[in-house]
């Protein structure tokens, strides 16, 4: 499991009402999130059809172009 170094911050009552980490291990846990969220979408995706290396490119321009219009 990942090792997180935390520092609590508390509030004039002495209650928790915040964490600090640092960037490092930040950059870990987002890493980790975009990980977990690609096999996710991979596996709903699985069944899927699948396009050819022309028709992904294809369809790549198309999108690509609709975003660089916007």
């Amino acid at each position: 499991m990942l090792e997180i170094s935390k520092n609590y911050v508390m509030d004039e009552n002495q209650q928790p009402i915040a964490v600090q980490i640092s960037i490092a291990d930040f950059e870990k846990i987002e890493e980790i999130l975009e990980n977990y969220g690609l096999v996710k979408l991979m596996d709903e995706l699985e069944n899927d059809e699948r396009l050819t290396k022309e028709e992904a490119l294809k369809y790549y321009q198309s999108v690509k172009k609709k975003n660089v219009a916007s």
